[in-house]
């Protein structure tokens, strides 16, 4: 499936973003301007399910197989986020990129997690007081989006959650240079992971206080944390 695509910038790099679950490119309208700023063109891109993209079967093979039928190859940049970081694993190999962050990546999650995933569908129709609550360090832009990429969301795409967290999908390896950034508030992930990443040949940093949207928690922080990789 080819996926709807939103572009910021005309520089001679490229860059390509990939969300998170629940979520569109429109998430990253923070981010995707300040790589503009320093010399790329940046791709956003809906997954299936999500945005302005199509629906249809969800898995991390068909989300990995879209952003390869999607993205530019050779990318000098990729980032994904959670579900997003799933997806840009699975196809890292065929587009190539020059280097690869991952943002608190949805590869090994918590038990408490993979046994919550199954109610995610409940939050398609979220109200901004709870968006706010559960958020509380997001600006007004930041629920406005959320609130717009839910109403634009497939829920059914949560059904196969929990059979996808019930097993590790950690790459044994990374494929090209890769950073994970972590988030130090997060409960996203299963405790110990950053280590065995490290291990694994990642490199991994943290933006301490901020939770798993650690883009939107702590802008600045998550910014600096990709210092030297973008």
């Amino acid at each position: 499936m080819r996926l709807h695509t939103h572009e910021w910038g005309t520089g001679d790099r490229i860059a390509v973003l990939v969300h998170g679950i629940m979520s569109d490119h429109r998430a990253w309208h923070r981010v995707a301007p300040v790589l503009a700023d320093k010399g790329y063109r940046v791709v956003g891109v809906d997954l299936r399910g999500h945005g302005a993209s199509g629906r249809g079967e969800y898995s991390p093979e068909s989300w990995a197989g879209d952003l390869v039928e999607t993205l530019p190859r050779r990318p000098e940049l990729a980032i994904g986020h959670s579900l997003g970081a799933l997806a840009l694993a699975g196809a890292v190999e065929d587009l190539a990129p020059a280097r690869a962050v991952y943002c608190d990546p949805a590869w090994d999650v918590s038990a408490r997690v993979a046994q919550a995933s199954a109610y995610f569908a409940a939050f398609k129709n979220a109200r901004r007081v709870v968006i706010k609550g559960l958020n509380p360090r997001w600006d007004e832009t930041d629920v406005d989006t959320e609130l717009a990429t839910l109403a634009a969301w497939d829920p059914a795409s949560a059904a196969v959650l929990p059979g996808i967290y019930s097993v590790s999908r950690t790459p044994a390896r990374p494929v090209v240079p890769s950073l994970v950034v972590l988030a130090g508030a997060g409960d996203l992930l299963r405790p110990g992971l950053g280590g065995e990443l490290v291990r694994r040949g990642f490199e991994v940093r943290t933006v301490e206080g901020a939770g798993h949207s650690l883009f939107r928690d702590d802008f600045d922080g998550f910014m600096g944390a990709l210092d030297g990789w973008i």
